[in-house]
């Protein structure tokens, strides 16, 4: 039998109530960060596509290529606009009229629920080295988003170099002129 917990997060109607709502997460008399709520969301709505999957998924059958499936179905609900090459508002910033690209979702929001997903993958009982959701593909296509995503609106993702801290300048001597009055 696999350890892995399918999908036991406290339902959505239960965050007030989580001390009875599951006996593998730990008492607590504090609600959930606006972090653990998205990551509990996220875990349900993936479990939810593993289950409508035809045919349906078990979670220790996924696999990067079934991550893949799921960050491309969630484009459809996407609110960034992705201008293709032949757009004449490829690599625009801030394009002066409306097109006909596609919504897609951001890179960032892709990146933040892969990292999300990871996260509570492992926190239910999934191993660090058979996590789908830390896959070399998904890391791969999440790059090729960011990357593709930059250049249709014509900003670089370079990383930013450190700056080390700036030393503040020498204290003036006291000015004679000021004390002698």
């Amino acid at each position: 039998m696999n350890p892995l917990q399918e999908f036991d997060f406290p339902s959505s109607n239960a965050t007030s109530n989580l001390t009875s709502s599951s006996s593998s997460s730990p008492p607590s008399s504090t609600t959930l960060s606006r972090y653990e709520n998205q990551k509990r969301r996220d875990w349900n709505t993936f479990g939810q596509y593993l289950r409508n999957h035809r045919p349906p998924l078990s979670l220790s059958r996924c696999s990067g290529a079934h991550v893949l499936e799921f960050l491309r179905y969630l484009d459809q609900f996407g609110k960034t606009k992705v201008h293709n090459q032949l757009c004449p508002f490829f690599g625009h910033p801030n394009p002066p009229a409306p097109c006909p690209c596609p919504l897609r979702q951001a890179w960032g929001s892709l990146d933040a629920l892969v990292g999300r997903l990871r996260a509570a993958f492992e926190e239910n009982g999934g191993k660090p080295e058979t996590n789908p959701f830390g896959a070399r593909a998904v890391r791969l296509y999440l790059r090729e988003v960011r990357d593709s995503q930059a250049k249709a609106r014509g900003i670089s993702y370079q990383k930013k170099k450190r700056k080390r801290p700036q030393e503040p300048p020498p204290a003036l001597p006291p000015s004679s002129s000021a004390s002698n009055q």
